[in-house]
């Protein structure tokens, strides 16, 4: 089983899905804006706003349709933007306009005295041509009319943008005000007997709509007729809410013992049964209930209800299953704590569901105030108790899981920490914050503040929910990364690739997380919106647009210089004359002008205009300069080294006292192959301002020195004459110029001689040395010519002490 198909199907899809998209939106007709509508509806919404007497909904439909106003504005802003720029680039050609006001008001200029030579000198500037001003003013006028369209719908976007931002402030104002709202307390006897009330009342009300129903229906009920599809769809429903989990738990169950490639993704996407099907039975019971035609409107009403109800029950339930399962927990506890947590996921569930139909409810029916908090403060304190049974279980895994990490050795401990490191103190967080929530939020109800206590202890059960989910997505990422690269799970623990797919889901789930806790949807657009607009930066604007299309360009232009580069150290440069290190030297410099050019066409092409930056980035290089001084100058050597090669890629030199091989010269520095096979990053400054030897620097020959004594009394002439044979007898030794041999002088134990040559390649050196030693001491034997050793003479001061001791002794 392979998930490559699959994988391949989903992106087609998406890619497909994106295309249409893209199709429908260019083919939508854009109407022209009317103004005269927008400036009756902007007035009337500054009347509502300043009056701040409408509701919340009204409020919101008035910011939906400010919202598309301002779309349509944000679009017409570029209206005539090619003319716009075509017109000032013609301005710009014809120069600034000349000051002929003396010649329009019909004074003459006054003439300048005569010079020595007795000549009038007028620095009066020249008048304008007539045809020249003339075409001035027609595209100055020209240019007015063209920009006209998009100052308008500035304006107008700048007047909706203010409206829409003065009403999120007033149904922020609202909800904190209602947030903080102090109602009755669940305590007090009176809204205990408002609560009773309530229920009754809607339960007696449910009943007496399908006594009334009833009694309309007896006598076509009593004859049968419409019974056998009601009880079809009712047994359908029983048979799959009660057995239909099972039957997916075998199937899961069977799909995990099978060892086949995908299997993880497999039992995945079987145990989303657990989910539909007993959603399928809910649907079945609500199809057999409305067909009796006992469901009147409050029964519909309820009924509507029922299937938020099960889709919360049932994901909730299956949540806990997938992560306190007996077989592959996410969490090291014991099989009892297991079937705790599952419970207490099946019981938020039901918690989490009774709380949506509790709110619907209440609001349907009316309930009192009193009434409504004690039911509410029953789920509420139901709810954390829940919480701190959770937050307990969190703060027991994080504190086994610290301990375990500890106790392994370095090995195992360090390959855990990249893993283990941040979910132990995710854990630890999640814990604590549930604890708290679970004490808070029914002290909080207790006092009064209900809509406090709901605001927290709701959300944070959705919270522990969502991060559930992500941490099931974390390992369904792994599974369909080891299948599709068919690797095994201790590799897929050290692959990059996975935590790009945490990080995206956990980035895809912030907003869901602002949801639950009270963000509306408006405000995730308008934060979308701020996003897609971009940000402003020395007066030009960049959208994430722009970044993309920067990217996309950069991308594209450097690959394509990378290609280029290979091909010119493949195909090109090696059919030239050009030795290796200006090949180097040449393909490094085309990398160079092609990340420059690259960077260059991209910022143009995503319409990032660099004037406007040249202030900011003149302020920035003063502080960068200092900072980045070094870097600087070592990237400024790095492309003189390139430029006038005096190090190539193979040569052999000597700085700072490190001889080596220049095996790679970077921007910043250059690394050096010692003749220990050990690497020394040079920085490249050291290589243009200090002294720098090149052994191999244009031609590889090159001097050998090897320096020989003989034992005093030893003919000269004769050591001289066989040690000049020996260095000739070399094959590595030039005879142009010859070797030379030089009688040094007379030292304290020998007397000192020197071997001179040129070597064809002095890379031999060493072994050219050890050549000449191993020649000169078998050609000294066998000549009789002693190599002395060190001889000293030992004068002592007081000899006669030595002789007394031993008489003594």
């Amino acid at each position: 089983m392979t998930m490559r198909p699959i994988l391949c199907a989903i992106w087609g899809w998406i890619l497909l899905s994106f295309c249409l998209s893209t199709w429908a939106i260019a083919q939508t007709p854009r109407n022209e804006i009317d103004y005269d509508a927008w400036n009756r509806m902007a007035e009337r919404a500054e009347l509502v706003i300043d009056a701040s007497r409408a509701s919340t909904p009204a409020f919101e439909e008035l910011r939906a349709r400010l919202v598309e106003f301002r779309a349509r504005f944000s679009e017409a802003e570029t209206t005539n933007l090619a003319r716009v720029r075509s017109l000032q680039a013609q301005l710009d050609v014809l120069g600034p306009e000349t000051d002929t006001s003396q010649t329009n008001t019909g004074t003459e200029a006054p003439e300048e005295p005569d010079d020595s030579n007795g000549q009038g000198a007028s620095t009066a500037p020249l008048d304008e041509p007539a045809e020249l001003a003339a075409r001035r003013a027609d595209l100055i006028d020209r240019l007015a009319r063209a920009q006209a369209p998009g100052l308008r719908a500035q304006e107008a976007f700048q007047r909706a943008d203010g409206l829409i931002g003065e009403i999120d402030a007033i149904i922020r104002e609202r909800q904190t005000q209602e947030l903080l709202a102090r109602g009755p307390t669940p305590l007090s006897p009176i809204s205990w007997g408002e609560a009773i009330v309530a229920v009754q009342s809607v339960f007696g009300n449910l009943a007496a709509e399908t006594r009334r129903l009833l009694a309309a229906r007896g006598n076509v009920l009593n004859s049968g007729g419409d019974l056998l599809e009601p009880l079809l769809f009712l047994v359908l429903a029983f048979v799959v809410v009660l057995r239909g989990r099972v039957w997916v738990s075998r199937l899961t169950g069977w799909i995990a013992s099978q060892n086949v490639r995908g299997q993880p993704i497999a039992t995945f996407l079987a145990s989303l049964g657990e989910i539909l099907v007993p959603f399928v039975g809910i649907l079945a019971l609500m199809a057999a209930l409305s067909s009796t035609g006992l469901v009147g409107v409050r029964g519909s009403f309820v009924l509507d209800q029922l299937p938020e109800f099960a889709l919360i029950f049932f994901t909730a339930r299956w949540l806990g299953g997938r992560i306190f399962s007996s077989n592959e927990p996410y969490f090291d506890l014991e099989q009892a704590t297991l079937r705790e947590g599952r419970f207490y996921s099946s019981i938020i569930g039901l918690i989490l569901g009774l709380e949506s139909i509790l709110a619907s409810v209440a609001a349907f029916e009316g309930f009192a105030p009193g009434g409504r908090a004690v039911l509410e403060g029953a789920l509420v304190v139901a709810g954390a108790v829940m919480l701190l049974r959770i937050g307990m279980m969190l703060l027991r895994q994080a504190a086994k899981q610290s301990s375990k990490e500890q106790s392994e050795d370095s090995e195992n401990a360090t390959e855990g920490v990249s893993d283990g490191g941040f979910r132990v103190s995710l854990e630890r967080l999640c814990g604590r914050a549930a604890i708290t929530v679970a004490v808070v939020a029914p002290v909080a109800g207790a006092l009064g503040y209900s809509a406090v206590a709901a605001f927290l202890l709701f959300p944070m059960l959705n919270t522990l929910g969502l991060l559930a989910f992500l941490l099931i997505l974390t390992r369904l990422t792994r599974s369909i990364y080891a299948a599709v690269r068919n690797v095994s799970t201790e590799d897929v623990q050290t692959a990059l690739w996975p935590v790009f797919g945490d990080i995206l889901f956990l980035l895809l789930s912030l907003p869901v997380f602002a949801l639950i806790w009270g963000a509306r949807t408006s405000d995730l657009t308008e934060l979308w919106t701020r996003f897609l607009a971009g940000v402003s930066f020395g007066g030009t604007r960049i959208s994430p647009m722009s970044f993309l299309t920067f990217a996309i360009v950069f991308v594209a232009l450097y690959a394509a210089t990378r290609l280029v580069q290979s091909a010119m150290r493949s195909t090109v440069l090696p059919k030239t004359k050009i030795d290796p290190g200006g090949q180097v030297a040449l393909v490094s410099g085309v990398g160079y002008v092609g990340i420059f050019l690259a960077a260059l066409v991209a910022i143009t092409a995503a319409g990032i205009d660099l004037s406007n930056l040249a202030l900011v980035a003149g302020a920035l290089s003063i502080g960068i300069g200092f900072g980045l001084q070094t870097i600087v100058s070592n990237f400024v050597a790095g492309i003189i080294l390139l430029i006038e090669r005096p190090v190539a890629e193979g040569d052999w030199i000597e700085v700072n006292g490190t001889m080596g091989y220049v095996r790679e010269i970077s921007v910043r520095s250059t690394r050096i192959e010692t003749f220990d096979r050990t690497d020394v990053i040079v920085p490249n400054a050291d290589l243009v301002s200090g002294m720098v030897t090149n052994w191999t620097r244009g031609n590889l020959t090159g001097r050998v020195i090897v320096p020989v004594g003989v034992a005093y009394g030893t003919d000269t002439k004769q050591v001289e004459g066989i040690l000049r044979e020996i260095a000739e007898a070399h094959p590595l030794v030039i005879m142009k110029p010859p070797p030379n041999v030089i009688f040094r002088g007379f030292g304290a134990d020998s007397m000192d001689f020197e071997i001179r040559a040129i070597l064809r390649d002095i890379n031999f050196m060493l072994s050219v040395q050890s050549d000449l030693n191993h020649a000169i001491a078998a050609r000294f034997e066998a000549e009789g010519i002693e190599i002395p050793f060190a001889q000293r003479d030992v004068w002592l001061r007081n000899p006669e002490t030595l002789r007394s001791s031993d008489k003594e002794t």
